[in-house]
């Protein structure tokens, strides 16, 4: 692996520990809250006693370090090609500018290297100026819990004035579009973040609402384990919260968790796999994806 998440958690730990111990001597306590904090569960008493039996020896039985200098943990050009191949991406400054340079670094991949299918051709465009400065704004939002005064489009083309609560984004990967979650005084809902035309900071008092997200339905599949339909399937929603059962020798109840709003595409994304899966519950979407084989049929599919 290029980065792992697991192993660098115990040298960032370690490093928190010996940086420490360079400014002072350290006590088991303090030794073991840095670790619990850098570390993972119990595995954090592991890297603990290591380091205070000095089996690890990098801690001093007074406290104190052998080691003169904090250390760093410089990337490999594996990483850096890597990290540089990902910040190509349009999305990536979406977020900042300030993006390492590393000019005599090649990226590891390019987006010639790639095809992306099964995703809509009309997607947001990550690289309009107006887009980022609407999306930054939105961000600031979020991360600062505070309302905000926006101008919309909805379906129709009309556009609409609103006072939000941004909650959080979402991004549709079959859409190729950011939503952000927001609550309102009356409602809370998925705005896609291409239709907001101007945001600005509500300067009114505002009351965060009961109400912090939208509704959540469940889908129940049977699912018959062919032509690798499971792997599929569990691949296709992995960022979906989900359970898989087994109920027989290559059949399996999968239930998956969604967004209300995005039932249409959980139609579309379930009927894309054909016979090997079927809908058993809940009865209104089983008649969803029914109404949807009509449709296709009378249109001579």
């Amino acid at each position: 692996m290029i980065f792992s998440e697991l192993y660098s958690a115990y040298y960032n730990a370690v490093a928190h520990v010996i940086g420490e111990a360079l400014d002072h001597p350290l006590s088991k306590g303090e030794i073991r809250k840095i670790v619990e904090e850098d570390a993972f569960g119990e595995s954090a008493m592991n890297v603990e006693t290591a380091m205070v039996e000095e089996r690890w020896q990098v801690i001093k039985d007074d406290g104190t370090t052998v080691l003169n200098q904090k250390p760093e943990m410089p990337l490999t050009l594996l990483q850096k090609r890597w990290l540089k191949a990902v910040m190509q991406d349009p999305r990536v400054r979406l977020f900042t500018d300030e993006l390492p340079d590393w000019p005599d670094v090649e990226p590891l991949f390019t987006s010639e290297d790639y095809f992306v299918f099964d995703k809509y051709g009309d997607g947001d465009d990550f690289e309009s100026e107006e887009y980022k400065k609407i999306f930054r704004s939105v961000l600031d939002a979020v991360r600062n819990s505070y309302p905000i005064r926006i101008r919309v489009d909805n379906r129709w083309g009309r556009t609409m004035k609103k006072i939000v609560l941004p909650l959080y984004f979402e991004y549709s990967e079959k859409d190729d579009k950011f939503r952000v979650i927001a609550a309102g005084k009356r409602f809370n809902s998925a705005i896609n973040l291409g239709r907001i035309r101007s945001c600005v900071r509500a300067t009114e008092e505002y009351e965060k609402p009961d109400t912090p997200g939208p509704v959540k339905k469940q889908v129940v599949l049977e699912l018959y384990d062919r032509r690798n339909a499971l792997e599929r399937v569990l691949l296709h929603f992995a960022h979906f919260e989900k359970e898989a059962e087994k109920i027989g020798e290559d059949r399996y109840k999968v239930s998956i968790i969604y967004d209300a709003d995005d039932e249409v595409e959980m139609v579309i994304r379930i009927l894309g796999f054909g016979p090997m899966v079927k809908v058993i519950e809940p009865e209104s979407f089983v008649n969803l994806i029914r109404t949807r084989l009509r449709e296709q049929k009378s249109c001579g599919f």
